[in-house]
């Protein structure tokens, strides 16, 4: 049996640096908490790829919400749900937060993209909205809430989009006034230097939250000593999931057994108990 969820409130409450992994259905989201990550990512573009389609608003609200439902279920620690722009205007926004909520998320992260949105790294056209656009859209989310334990991230594609560090500060700065919970610069620099100048700019009135996939040689120590709060490792799960069964797949294929390969998979064992198996046939007496 789970134990009392942490809300992702109470655990930013908490002080020192939280790190989450992105997953995209409950067995990856149970493995994380395993490892020791304080909090799940729900990632899109992991969602998306489970389903071999883009992280480009291709899937609706509904299906990123179950993924992401389906991960808190299966884990005590919190959910933290990339919902992209909200899927839509201030309408859809003030939806999304009551499903969320309904559904046992306590924290989202917004971008100040355009809907449909691109991923953040793929070769597209990166629009933001407006400043006034995407407050409205923040005051929206706050509004909608219905308790007090509910996390509002606003994420700023500003660096993305090439517009510098100091729109980027100006941007997140109206994100907070606006009641944003955190704020994440987001960057895809190959260093982290124009995140550490956008921290050394920040007066820490909201907590930084980064994600490092194009600067993973900057270390979750030396981010929490610049300011950091959270850090999320997005999509390494899926890229290693990717790996590790395409490999496997092949040299099963190519031996014609997969005796070559049981020594380096997980025994079916391990699977059981990932399922609780023991637990439910308990429930026969």
């Amino acid at each position: 049996m789970l134990s009392h969820r942490t809300s992702f409130r109470e655990l930013m409450a908490r002080g020192g640096l939280v790190r989450a992994a992105g997953a995209h259905d409950a067995l990856g989201s149970k493995l994380a908490q395993q490892a020791g990550f304080q909090a799940v990512w729900a990632s899109s573009l992991e969602v998306s790829a489970s389903r071999c389609l883009p992280d480009a608003s291709v899937l609706t609200m509904t299906e990123y919400l179950t993924a992401a439902a389906s991960m808190q279920r299966a884990i005590d620690i919190p959910v933290v749900a990339d919902v992209d722009t909200g899927y839509g205007n201030n309408l859809n926004v003030a939806h999304m937060v009551h499903e969320y909520e309904a559904a046992g998320i306590t924290a989202v992260a917004m971008e100040d993209k355009l809907y449909p949105k691109v991923n953040s790294f793929a070769a597209a056209s990166q629009t933001l909205l407006s400043v006034p656009e995407f407050v409205r859209k923040i005051e929206t989310a706050k509004a909608a809430q219905r308790t007090e334990d509910f996390y509002l991230i606003a994420r700023c594609e500003a660096l993305i989009n090439k517009m510098g560090v100091d729109d980027a500060l100006a941007r997140c700065n109206a994100y907070a006034d606006a009641g944003a919970d955190a704020i994440l610069i987001h960057s895809k620099q190959r260093d982290q230097g124009e995140i550490v100048e956008f921290l050394d700019g920040w007066d820490g009135r909201r907590p930084v939250v980064i994600v490092p996939t194009t600067y993973p040689q900057w270390s979750a120590t030396e981010a929490e000593k610049h300011g950091v709060s959270m850090v999320i490792y997005a999509n390494q799960g899926l890229r290693a999931t990717v790996q590790a069964v395409r490999e496997t797949f092949r040299a099963i294929y190519a031996d014609g057994t997969s005796l070559g390969v049981e020594d380096g998979i997980a025994p079916v064992s391990d699977v059981f108990a990932l399922q609780n198996l023991d637990d439910w046939l308990a429930l026969e007496g």
